[in-house]
């Protein structure tokens, strides 16, 4: 097999070689094209572009594959808690025993927020949207913080990534608590990280709380699934922003504000809107997988399938068993999760559903657990920052470390050619 690909113009042939990646992955190396040919590709999209050369996830969406590390996330599920899932996607590897008590320590240390964000908060209208408040909050980390990071220095990458696990939580929990008109919480140093997340969130001031442990397992699972997931929108946007070396705050600020689009982090949230707007038209299930089966009709059913996956998205097979679970433990009587259980037996019945594996995906089974868990709608996608946040910090460290050129994408001009006034 040849390693390189030919290209003829202009009664030219020109060699550009391949990049294999440890998966077998192929790409063509073009970085040469413009500067031989005086051509550029386009590509709407990036859809056929690699951006970067990556270790952090691996991703086949034909064979509903995702890895983080190389660990599968059906392993990493059963056996590790988010936090050590941060630890390997940031650092590498699994943390030792002796690793995982210094990076829970560290970030326990790291819990507290400047009071004056606080001030910062209440600048919010109640009506502001979550992920708005929680990249602006984000973003001010930077001026409670301003020195800068040296990438260059273990210690001052590691003070950086301490410092954002350990209060991003809080951040996020205050956006939630804003809006259901709650005191603020700090985080309880006798809990884990993730039962703190559940502690600062629900607990009320005139009572005790105690973190079930099928709702700690519930949301350890989701974070884990969320973490990574190779070189999506927000993911990208983190990097490219890096590119310009902009700091990790700001970086993830701007991967906040990515995330919040309806066309990505948004998804499960357009999932219960869609539950909702069944229900107030009589809750006929049989109706919509007809409409949505009807492509005349413009309606269209969320969290059904997947722009990646072209089989079963692997992450829902987790998150379905621990969505039952939580029903059951919780013992809800809600006929919006009433709807989404009868779309899904019928899609999961339904040839025409199996035929084009429009199977139900993480989008639709996470929705299904914050309702059940009482999280507003529009903390969803909140909640889906607070998991990916240790692939965005692994995918900047990794862009800084390997010193990636700053993203500067090309385009093909479609204006007016030069006029006169």
């Amino acid at each position: 097999m040849s390693d390189s690909v030919k290209l003829s113009y202009n009664d030219q042939t020109f060699d550009f070689p391949l990049v294999e990646g440890t998966e077998n992955e192929k790409g063509i190396d073009i970085k040469t094209l413009r500067a031989a040919t005086g051509l550029i590709t386009y590509d709407p999209g990036f859809k056929n572009t690699g951006s970067c050369k990556s270790g952090v996830t691996f991703l086949d969406g034909e064979e509903g594959v995702l890895r983080y590390r190389g660990y599968s996330i059906e392993d990493l599920c059963e056996k590790s808690s988010f936090i050590d899932v941060a630890f390997l996607l940031i650092f590498g590897e699994l943390p030792t025993k002796e690793e995982q008590e210094l990076f829970n320590k560290e970030i326990k240390n790291d819990s507290l927020v400047d009071e004056d964000l606080k001030m910062i908060l209440k600048s919010f209208p109640k009506s502001a949207h979550p992920m708005g408040v929680l990249s602006s909050l984000t973003s001010a980390l930077i001026a409670f913080n301003p020195s800068s990071v040296d990438v260059d220095s273990e210690a001052d990458m590691r003070e950086a990534i301490i410092m954002l696990m350990a209060k991003f939580p809080i951040l996020a929990s205050w956006t939630h608590r804003k809006i259901k008109g709650l005191p603020l919480n700090y985080a309880n140093l006798s809990l884990s990280y993730v039962e703190n997340i559940a502690h600062m969130m629900f607990k009320r001031p005139n009572e005790d709380y105690t973190p079930s442990p099928v709702v700690v397992n519930a949301i350890n699972k989701l974070l884990i699934l969320h973490a990574d997931h190779e070189q999506n929108c927000s993911t990208s946007t983190v990097r490219v922003v890096g590119s310009s070396h902009a700091g990790l705050f700001a970086s993830v600020s701007a991967g906040i504000s990515a995330l919040w689009g309806p066309l990505h982090g948004g998804a499960n949230q357009a999932v219960i809107e869609m539950l909702e707007a069944i229900q107030k038209d009589g809750g006929d299930t049989k109706k919509y997988m007809a409409k949505a089966k009807d492509k005349n009709d413009p309606f269209r059913l969320m969290g059904f399938g997947h722009r990646v996956y072209k089989n079963f998205d692997p992450r829902a097979r987790i998150i379905k068993k621990a969505a039952d679970e939580v029903l059951s433990e919780m013992g809800i009587n809600d006929p919006i999760l009433d709807i989404a259980k009868g779309l899904e037996q019928e899609a999961l019945s339904d040839p025409y559903f199996i035929d084009r594996k429009l199977y139900p995906n993480v989008d639709f089974y996470s929705g299904i657990i914050y309702r059940a868990l009482g999280i507003p709608t529009e903390m969803f996608t909140v909640m889906f920052a607070l998991g990916r946040l240790p692939g965005w910090i692994a995918q900047w460290l990794e862009m800084r470390k390997n010193n990636e050129p700053i993203g500067r994408p090309r385009q093909i001009y479609t204006g007016h050619t030069r006029r006169s006034l």
